[in-house]
């Protein structure tokens, strides 16, 4: 090829790239405030209820179905989003059936946000995933509204699901003590986040065994682990912003070499990338090793 035509085609493919890739952002319109576990801040309850429009103008739906006793569970957040000030709130208690309704899925029509609360994610799941229920939330997402949850709230934001149970070890004493192939159950997530895996109660509950692990079973996958009482506000151009008391870990295989295992399926790796991030960095988990320095907002 000439060598003045060589670089007018290699800086026409970079602005198709960059030009595909930022259109592929804008589709997305909407929020997600996802939460570690523990303790709600107020900083992080509020921005949830800003980024539904407020509590005089936004509509926020609380779902409670991971939680042992769902009733209380629903009465008690949607208690706690009235008493910071939000006039149109509600909670959905259902089931698998239900989901499967286009008519019942019609009312999550005009949500302007939707939370989850805490307890077995897999209990989300089992109802909600593969339904209109769920084609419907992820409209609201892409047409702008909010998604939020905490604990196992969390967990269901990515396509790869954690559901916090072991397949070879069985001692309940002594929980993800090893980084294995084949132990860390996984199934699919609701899946509004498709190119991360979410991790909670991170720090708190030394969870680090147990991401690594499922981070290079699928290391295409950066694994996203957020403490307690701390959240990641991920915006529509797929920036990730930290809010809250504790830390975000973000573990990375993509560069990793010579993933493995050995005789007794212990996993193995070389070049994994590990970054820690603090309240007010903000990051962006699909640039890898272009990552830029967190920038404060």
């Amino acid at each position: 090829m000439n060598r003045i035509l060589r670089p007018l085609v290699l800086a026409s493919a970079i602005l198709l790239c960059a030009s595909g890739a930022h259109s592929q952002s804008q589709e997305i319109k909407g929020h997600l405030v996802i939460i570690g576990g523990g303790d709600r801040t107020s900083a992080i309850m509020n921005r949830f209820i800003e980024l539904a429009g407020g509590g005089e103008k936004g509509r926020i739906i609380v779902i409670p179905l991971a939680s042992g006793t769902p009733d209380t569970s629903g009465m008690e957040l949607t208690a706690e989003f009235k008493s910071k000030g939000v006039r149109n709130v509600e909670w959905l208690l259902f089931t698998r059936e239900q989901a499967l309704s286009e008519e019942f899925a019609d009312k999550f029509n005009g949500a302007t946000g939707v939370f989850f609360g805490g307890g077995d994610q897999a209990r989300i799941t089992r109802v909600i995933v593969g339904t209109p229920v769920q084609r419907k939330l992820k409209e609201l997402y892409k047409d702008g509204a909010v998604i939020g949850g905490t604990s196992a709230g969390a967990a269901i934001m990515s396509r790869v699901m954690i559901t916090g149970d072991e397949l070879i070890n069985k001692d309940t004493r002594n929980i993800f003590v090893s980084i294995r192939k084949g132990n860390v159950q996984t199934i699919e997530g609701l899946g509004f986040l498709d190119d991360v895996i979410v991790d909670q109660h991170f720090v708190k509950r030394r969870r680090l065994n147990r991401l690594i692990s499922v981070v290079l079973e699928h290391p295409e996958l950066p694994g996203i682990g957020i403490d307690e009482s701390t959240s990641i506000i991920v915006s529509p151009g797929g920036i990730y912003e930290v809010l809250g008391e504790g830390t975000v870990m973000v573990f990375d295989a993509r560069d990793a070499k010579n993933i493995h295992t050995d005789t007794h399926g212990n996993l193995a790796a070389r070049g994994i990338r590990m970054d820690i991030f603090s309240s007010g960095e903000r990051f962006s988990p699909q640039s890898g090793s272009r990552t830029p320095e967190p920038e404060k907002r």
